[in-house]
């Protein structure tokens, strides 16, 4: 096995902390760009047929009907 120095492990290190962060930087944009592309993923809707029966009718309890809209 061979043995490093100080100096070698230190590059080593920075050199995967670097290609680490910039991993990390693509991988935000990547995320940056399909999120303005998709920008109805993060609008709030019902997830079941139940908080949509209870949305209506709360809704149409209060004598308004924006759920239609």
């Amino acid at each position: 096995m061979r043995h490093m120095s100080d100096a070698e492990r230190t590059r080593l290190r920075q050199s995967l902390v670097g290609n680490f962060l910039l991993l990390l930087f693509g991988l935000g944009v990547l995320g940056f760009l399909v999120a303005i592309d998709r920008a109805d993923w993060f609008t709030l809707r019902p997830v079941s047929g139940t908080s949509v029966a209870l949305s209506h009718a709360a809704t149409s309890a209060h004598g308004g009907d924006s759920a239609k809209q």
